[in-house]
C-alpha cells in the first residue's frame, strides 16, 4: 500500500503495467496468422485485458487512464519500424506521436497517484453496484479501446499501402496539428483557471464561449487523421468510422457526465445558456 500511496511509484507501477499489456499485445500480433487489421485489433483488445486486471488488483479503474493517449503511439510506430518510409506515412505518425505525447503529458501532469480515481469510475461503480466489473470492462476499458482503434486505423491503412502523397493529405495533416494546439492551450488555460479557481466556471480564454474546447481539439484531430487518409484512399472512405464513433462517444457520453456534474453548481443554467458545446465562438442570448 505504500507503494500505492506514492504518487513516483504509482507512475513506477504503471509503466511496468503498460510494458507488460503493450509485450501481450505485440506477442498476440505477431502469432496470429490473419489480415494486419484484424490481428491488431485483437492485440489491442488483449492488451486492454491486461491492463484492465490490474486495474481489478489495484481498485482503480483509473489505470487505463493513459491508454488512450499511449496506444495509437505505440501501434503507429511498431508499424513505422517495418514500413518504408514517405511523406504519407510519416506526416500521420508526426501528427499522432505529438498529439499522445502532449496528451500524456497532461495526464501525468494532473495524475494524482494509484489512491485516487476518476470522478465518473466512482460514479458508475455507485450506481451499478454488483454489475460494476461488467460495466467496467465493457464501458470504461474496451469502448474507448475500440474507438481509439478506430481512429488510428486510417494511419496504418496509409502506413501499410504507402499511397502517393497528396495535398489534400497535407492540409489535413495541418488541420490536425491545430487541433492539438487547440486541445493543449484549452487543457492549460483550465490547469491556470483550477490554480486560482476564481468563480464557478472558467470564462477566459477558449473557455469562454465554449464549455468543452478541449474536447472539440480531440473530436477534430481524429476527423483530421481519418480525412487524410482519405484523401490518399479515397475509396477507403469507411476509414472514417472510428472519426465518428469517437464524436458520438464525446456528444452522448463526455459532454452530458461533464455537464452533469457542473450542474451542480450554482449558475449553470445561465452560464450553458451563454456558451455553446464545443466551438469557442460568441453566442448570442435569446
Amino acid at each position: 500500500m505504500k507503494f500505492i500511496e506514492s504518487r513516483a511509484w504509482s507512475y513506477v507501477i504503471l509503466a511496468a503495467v503498460y510494458l507488460l499489456a503493450g509485450a501481450a499485445g505485440v506477442g498476440v500480433y505477431l502469432a496470429l496468422p490473419l489480415p494486419f487489421w484484424l490481428s491488431l485489433l485483437i492485440a489491442d483488445v488483449v492488451s486492454t485485458a491486461a491492463v484492465f486486471v490490474f486495474s481489478l488488483l489495484f481498485g482503480n479503474a483509473s489505470v487505463y487512464d493513459p491508454y488512450w493517449s499511449v496506444q495509437p503511439i505505440v501501434i503507429l510506430v511498431g508499424f513505422a519500424i517495418f514500413t518504408r518510409p514517405t511523406a504519407s506515412t510519416l506526416l500521420p505518425l508526426i501528427a499522432v506521436i505529438i498529439w499522445g505525447v502532449r496528451l500524456t503529458a497532461n495526464w501525468a501532469y494532473t495524475f494524482r497517484g494509484l489512491t485516487h480515481q476518476d470522478w465518473r469510475y466512482t460514479m458508475l461503480a455507485e450506481k451499478t453496484g454488483k454489475s460494476y466489473p461488467l460495466v467496467n470492462f465493457v464501458g470504461i476499458h474496451l469502448v474507448p479501446t475500440l474507438v481509439v482503434y478506430g481512429c488510428v486505423l486510417p494511419a496504418v491503412f496509409t502506413m501499410v499501402y504507402a499511397p502517393a502523397f497528396n495535398a489534400g493529405s497535407a492540409v489535413f495533416f495541418a488541420g490536425s496539428l491545430l487541433f492539438v494546439l487547440l486541445q493543449g492551450t484549452a487543457d492549460c488555460e483550465m490547469h491556470r483557471y483550477r490554480k486560482c479557481r476564481t468563480g464557478n466556471f472558467i470564462r477566459t480564454g477558449l473557455w469562454k464561449y465554449a464549455r468543452h474546447p478541449n474536447y472539440l481539439g480531440e473530436i477534430g484531430m481524429w476527423w483530421c487523421v481519418g480525412l487524410a487518409a482519405v484523401c490518399l484512399m479515397p475509396s477507403r472512405w469507411y476509414l472514417l468510422a472510428g472519426a465518428l464513433a469517437n464524436t458520438l462517444l464525446f456528444v452522448f457520453v463526455s459532454v452530458p457526465l461533464a455537464d452533469g456534474r457542473q450542474s451542480r453548481k450554482e449558475g449553470f443554467e445561465e452560464y450553458k445558456r451563454s456558451t455553446r458545446i464545443f466551438l469557442p465562438v460568441y453566442k448570442k442570448q435569446k
